[in-house]
């Protein structure tokens, strides 16, 4: 290893200024997840054009026996469609889960550009594949099936690498607020997949798939070629990630395994005299190692019956809205997207609250429990006009996805850079992963057991979410403690009620 090669003073003012940086690496990490989202979205849009009521398209032309499914699409024109569909989306969402928590340790292994840049481009393949089957004129489940769990496993290489990317670049300070923000990427994307796909599903869907997938692809090159790591890779400050009293001030948690830096991000008293040599690459953390960092295990069990919450509504929403008020489908679609909406603004909110009192645990805990009478009152009175649905709408997306977006953003940051790693940078990755990972098999679970029990009525589905808001409450009880024990300690200091 050799030391580093100054930069003459009249190169470095013509560099990019640090906060320059940390505003691509949010435009393009923003601009990569939107694509990971609107490259989603096209299976849902398609569902109807697959199997369609093909009576009210007039009499068959080509005079088969089969006069109601024959503008289908084979092999889902038979009575099993809603079984055949549900096999598309556990394939993706099974095969996405398992492969979160292997993706996470490649990603701390390879580097995050490669690696990110590279599941874009497979992932536009897969989502094109798909589309081609149109084109191909495929008819067999199985092509379906295999590329969808083939995509779903690819697109686990985005949120780790994104996640990891940005917290490489924003401090503890106000990530919160700035990842709240950041996070409403997948409503974006959500939105955008809508859009696009809706304008060709009548007339040949296969361009709903073939279009997301040039655009991830190409976002994905774009990244390949402009997203920068590290700030260290460009000559940049690494933001402060924890604070530290100074009682814990000793040498061996000061000095970062990236090098001996102090809090301020200066060169230690020790070193000041001589150049600042580069310390040995440090080892990427195990999975078992990420597992005893405080905090990933009680965050990644909350995620689960978090996200379980979350992805019920993002399956079965516009269904329960035609059930229930008796909306249309396409009014349904679109009154559903409000529940997005509010997930943009509970992000956001949950953000700065969690930035302002730096108790994460403490907000998604508050979030989650207030979430659960306010579902209660949306599967009640929700529907009792266009006005109480609309706002009932917005503040349990708020109230649902809150937390959701917090754990996966902001705490994930925040573990992934734990102080008792001491500097190691390599961890982000796989703690991603592996709160994610967990989160995605609720993920699969939930949208599957509203399916089994909605045939015994809404209420029962009402009542398993409400059940897991709570239990995703419970588990972090004991972070929420530890949490209020650091408040209450300088609190009563300053009353004198603990003696110096």
């Amino acid at each position: 290893l050799r030391p580093p090669i100054p930069v003459p003073q009249t190169v470095s003012s013509l560099l990019p200024s640090s906060p320059s940086y940390r505003g691509l690496t949010l435009v393009l990490t923003f601009l990569s997840y939107t694509s990971y989202h609107l490259s989603r979205k096209p299976i849902s849009i398609i569902k109807s054009q697959l199997h369609l009521n093909c009576s009210a398209l007039g009499p068959n032309p080509h005079n088969d026996s089969n006069s109601t499914t024959w503008c289908s699409w084979a092999p889902f024109d038979g009575d099993n469609y809603k079984e055949l569909f549900g096999a598309l989306d556990n394939a993706f969402l099974v095969a996405y889960a398992i492969g979160m928590f292997i993706s996470g340790i490649f990603g701390e292994r390879l580097p995050l550009r490669y690696y990110l840049s590279g599941g874009m481009v497979l992932s536009g393949l897969f989502t094109a594949l798909f589309g081609l089957g149109y084109f191909w004129d495929i008819h067999v489940l199985w092509y379906f099936i295999i590329v969808q769990v083939c995509n779903g496993l690819v697109q686990t290489t985005g949120w780790p690498a994104v996640v990891a990317c940005v917290g490489n670049w924003f401090g503890k300070g106000k990530r919160g607020l700035i990842m709240g923000i950041w996070n409403s990427h997948t409503s974006v994307g959500n939105i955008l997949g809508s859009l696009i796909a809706g304008a060709w599903v009548s007339s040949a869907w296969g361009l709903s798939f073939v279009v997301p997938g040039i655009i991830i692809s190409v976002v994905g090159i774009i990244c390949f070629f402009f997203l920068v790591e590290y700030p260290e890779d460009v000559d940049c400050n690494p933001p402060l990630h924890h604070v530290m009293t100074t009682s814990e001030k000793d040498p061996e948690a000061v000095i970062s395994n990236e090098g001996p830096l102090s809090l301020s991000g200066q060169s230690s008293v020790d070193h000041s005299k001589s150049p600042k040599e580069p310390a040995e690459e440090p080892e990427a953390i195990s999975f078992l190692g990420a597992l005893r960092i405080p905090g990933v295990v009680e965050f990644s069990l909350c995620l689960l019956f978090a996200k379980l919450v979350s992805y019920t509504f993002l399956y079965w929403l516009p269904l329960y809205i035609v059930n229930v008020a008796h909306f249309g489908a396409k009014e349904a679609g679109d009154l559903s997207t409000l529940f997005d909406v509010g997930g943009i603004l509970g992000g956001i909110f949950a953000g700065v609250i969690s930035d302002y009192t730096g108790g994460r645990a403490t907000t998604c805990c508050v979030m989650l429990v207030v979430a659960a009478p306010m579902l209660f009152l949306y599967n009640h009175v929700g529907q009792n006009g266009i006005g109480v649905s609309v706002a009932m709408l917005i503040i349990c997306g708020a109230l649902v996805n809150g937390p959701y977006a917090l754990i996966t953003t902001a705490v994930s940051a925040d573990l992934g850079t734990h102080e008792s790693l001491k500097g190691n940078a390599k961890a982000l990755s796989t703690v991603t992963a592996i709160i994610d990972g967990t989160g995605s098999v609720g993920a699969a679970l939930g949208p599957l057991l509203a399916g089994l029990i909605s045939p015994t009525g809404w209420n029962n589905v009402f009542y398993v979410l409400i059940a897991a808001d709570v239990l995703a409450c419970l588990l972090l009880a004991r972070v929420v403690v530890k949490e209020a024990r650091g408040w209450c300690g300088p609190m009563a200091r300053q009353r004198g009620y603990v003696a110096a």
